[in-house]
Parts: structure tokens; sequence; C-alpha cells
């Protein structure tokens, strides 16, 4: 971006990824948005001022933004983890309906008998994991918040989006009006928002009543429910993306170039949480296509553009379910249809702002091959710009060199061998392969040092458990017994000072520990 662009709005950031966040609960795209729209036309109607209503738009904005995190874990128990989440807005919160359409999905997708070992399992700790998993949701919400350098009240609203008026939410230790005003709000406004698309402003409103004094607080419920059309009117005719924009309270958040730059960083590092396949897969390829143009005939800016293309490259898998990121078989015709969308789905989610949009048109051309077998479009290299072209070489080789469900990651000489042979055969650009492959052969190999006074072993354990490995694979892979397996987990959790898997993983990436490094000549 030149010294003469315009200055960059982190609300445009954070819409754009709600938009994702609107996919992975099965919800159409500007589900968050509108939401977001209703929050705020309540706590005016409440009286709030200016300053008081930033945390409400940022936790509007936010509030599942952590929901993806464990989405192997959730795909591990109920087969779609989009699914399950899609029947968040089906029953009450707590509810028996709601723990019966849960269990219904327990294992599905496989055969029957795999269905049955699934459940015995769930119901030996799987409750216990799923709501611990949900407590923990908001607190990386609010770890965002603040790697977005959010003032502390947004963050402490974040933190507490899953409490509930009565006390019984997530993870229950507020109740009333010790939950934060924004946090209510947010929470009213969300269901509401999906009983008023899917059945009106009547069905808004049953929904409001039946869970005021519960879920929801009641003198906000009453304030809903005094003047409906003033707080859900015009949804539906509203230019929604230009309307969540023009309403960012007290004056909006502007970020520099170098805060632009760490809070994509920040971004891209949450939503490859999604699988534990792609646990720090974004800023590799950012370091790597770095490494690749130092050297190259693009100018600063565009060398700075496309880093930034690279850490956003991957938004579009939150609209994918982690039964296909996660499968360790071959994919069907249907999945396979999915997983093409992934780069589409990214250009869609950026493409409103007049910042991102060009980011996203590059990306939306990682996985395009010069001899048109890429998708979504099947271009050909006439139409293939060079920026995604280095961008495509970059994150193939990266991806190579990370494993997956059904492969282990392979070495840095095998990858290099594949890469050159998508050169030869016409289908990655051979000039594109050349500067990542010598970036990557002039990587230095290190071993980082052992953040938070973990120790080397410490660290080995976690890179595996980061990847989504059991006890017993991580067991087997360092040839030591799983009880001492589970000490060293609860050592490092201990150290870090977290408490989840998805949480853990998260310290391994911005300590640098993932992806990990290897010898190229390897």
């Amino acid at each position: 971006m030149s010294g003469t662009a315009p200055r960059v709005r982190l609300a445009e950031l954070v819409a754009a990824l709600s938009l994702g966040i609107d996919l992975g609960f099965g919800q159409p795209m500007e589900h968050v948005l509108r939401q977001c729209l209703i929050a705020l036309r309540l706590s005016e109607r409440i009286g709030l001022g200016d300053e008081e209503r930033v945390p409400v738009y940022y936790t509007a904005l936010l509030v599942n933004v952590g929901c993806h995190s464990d989405a192997h874990e959730q795909a591990k128990w109920f087969g779609d983890d989009i699914a399950l989440k899609a029947g968040k807005y089906r029953y009450d919160q707590r509810s028996l309906a709601a723990a019966a359409s849960a269990l219904r999905l327990i294992g599905s997708g496989n055969p029957p008998l795999h269905r049955f070992r699934v459940g015995l399992e769930f119901t030996l700790g799987g409750f216990r994991e799923v709501d611990h998993m949900i407590a923990g949701h908001a607190a990386l919400a609010a770890a965002l918040a603040r790697r977005l350098s959010l003032p502390t009240d947004v963050q402490q609203a974040v933190g507490a989006a899953y409490e509930q008026w009565d006390g019984h939410g997530w993870p229950g230790k507020l109740k009333g009006e010790a939950v934060p005003v924004a946090a209510r709000l947010a929470q009213l406004a969300e269901f509401t928002e999906v009983a008023h698309r899917l059945g009106g402003v009547d069905a808004a409103l049953t929904l409001a009543r039946r869970r005021a004094g519960g879920q929801f607080d009641p003198r906000l419920t009453a304030v809903l429910c005094e003047d409906p059309e003033a707080v859900l009117g015009d949804l539906d005719a509203a230019r929604t993306w230009e309307a969540v924009i023009a309403a960012e309270p007290a004056l909006g958040v502007w970020l520099s170039e170098e805060q632009f730059d760490e809070a994509l960083l920040a971004v891209a590092d949450f939503v490859d949480l999604k699988s534990p396949f792609t646990a720090g897969h974004a800023r590799a390829v950012a370091a790597l296509v770095d490494a690749a143009t130092s050297q190259s005939h693009l100018d600063e800016d565009e060398r700075r553009e496309l880093h930034r293309a690279a850490l956003v490259h991957g938004l579009g898998r939150l609209g994918v379910s982690n039964a296909i990121w996660d499968k360790p078989g071959p994919l069907g015709t249907g999945e396979r249809e999915r997983v093409r969308l992934q780069p589409y789905l990214t250009e869609r989610m950026l493409c409103q702002s007049a910042t991102l949009a060009p980011l996203g048109a590059i990306a939306v051309q990682h996985r395009e091959r010069l001899d048109g077998s890429g998708y979504p479009r099947g271009l050909t290299a006439a139409a293939i710009s060079t920026k995604a072209r280095i961008l495509g070489a970059a994150d193939a080789y990266q991806s190579m060199l990370e494993p997956r469900p059904h492969r282990e990651a392979l070495r840095p000489a095998q990858a290099a061998a594949e890469l050159r042979a998508e050169a030869a055969g016409g289908r990655l650009d051979a000039e594109a392969v050349t500067a990542v492959l010598t970036a990557a052969g002039h990587r230095v190999t290190r071993r980082p040092p052992g953040p938070a006074g973990l120790t080397s072993r410490e660290v080995d354990v976690l890179r595996l458990l980061a990847r989504g490995c059991s006890s017993r694979d991580i067991a087997s892979r360092l040839v030591i017994s799983p009880k001492t397996v589970r000490n060293h987990i609860e050592h490092i959790y201990a150290k870090i000072g977290v408490s989840t898997r998805a949480a853990a993983c998260l310290f391994a990436m911005q300590n640098g520990l993932l992806p990990q490094a290897d010898d190229p000549a390897a």
C-alpha cells in the first residue's frame, strides 16, 4: 500500500472476519453484521453514550469468533462442526431439546459401529469436554480482542459473551447486572436476529419474551418489545456492510500500516486454529513469500500487499466443515467441491472493503494453475497475476511440509521435488517456484529456545498436541508413556497459563513453535 493510500479501519477487518463466522455457524453472510446493528439500536434506546457503545459494537462483531478454535474436537464428536453450531439457534440454551439435538449428531457421517464407540466415549467424558470448550470460546475471543489492541472493556465484555442473566451460562461465573451490558446486548441481538430473519417480528418477540429472566436481561427484552420496529425495522432494506462500518462509535479505530499488519497476523493465527493440521500455516506462507520476493522485481508496496494476501488467503476455510478438513481418507465428490469453494469464500469475505478487496483478489487465485486445472474458476496462465503465482507456489510448498490427516508431512527435499514437478508439468509458474525454493533453501534452521520456561521435551509435546494428536499418539511418536505425556501436558498448561488445546495451539503459533522449522536439504 502506498503512502497516499487511505488509512485502514479496524472495523473493516473485524466485519470481514465476521462473515466467515457466519459461514461457520451455517448462517447467511451478514448475520453478525445485522446483530451488530440490533445491539447498537438497543444501546441507543437505553441511553448509552458514544464511548459506552464501543464495547457493544465490537462485542457484537466478535462474540462467536472463538467458536471455530476447537472445530477439530467438535468434528470428532459430532461429525460436522458447522451442522452442530447451526443448531445453536433452534433450542433454548442448556435445554434437554438442545442436548438431544447434539446427541443425535454423535459420530454422524460414520458407520454404525464407529458411532456406537464415539457415543460411548462421549458419555464417559464428552459432556464435560464440550462444556469446557464452550467456556473457552469467549476466552479466546477476548484474547483476539487483546491482540487487536481493543479497549479493556471490550475484552471484558467479549470474555463474558456466553454468560446469562440467570447465571447458567458459560463459564457460569457472572449473572444479572454483573454481566457487562455489552455482552447482554450482543446475546439478545444475536438470537433475535436469527428469529427475526426466519419468522419476522412476532417470532423475535416470542423468543425474547420466553427467554427473558433466563438467558436474557428482562430489562433489555422489555426495551425491545416496547418498539420492535425501531430496533428490527429496515434490517432487510439496509445496505448492511456500509451501515455497520458507518455506525462504528467514537470516531472509529484507525490503524497504521504496522498495526494493520499486526491485526492481519492476529486474525490469521485465529483462522489457522480451525484445524490442527493448519496451525501456523498463514504466518509461515507470509514469511516464505517475503523471502521469495526480497530480490524480485516487485516494489515495496507490491511486496507488502502480497505479504498481507498471504496472511488472509485461508480465511475461507472457516466456511468448510472439519469433517472435510480433518478427514483421514479420500474426499467424496461433494466434499472436494466444498474444498474448491475455499478461495472463493475468502474473496467474498474481503470484497466489500476497499482496503481488503485487493488482498482478496490475490488470495482467490492462489489455487489456480497455469494449465487451467486449478480452482475456483479454472483460470489459465494469462489470467493469473504474478503475485498469485508466488502465493500459490509458497502455499503449495508450505502445505507439503505440514502433516495432513491422510499423510505425514513431507521432508523439505521431497516437497521441493514435488514443487519442481508441478512447474515442469506446466501447472505452477517456474520463476515463482524457483524464488520460493531459493528462499526456503536459505532459511536459517534453528530450534526455538522454549518460551515460558518450556523444556525441549515439553516443546515437542506441545507441537504434537497443537496438531491434534492424542496422548497415546504423542506417547508413540516420542517413545514415552501416555502417563508421562499427560504429566507433560499438565505442566505445559500450567507454564503457559491455558487450559485448552486451542489456546495451547495459539501460544505455539505466537511463539514460533509452529510450523516447525526443518533442514531444507533433508
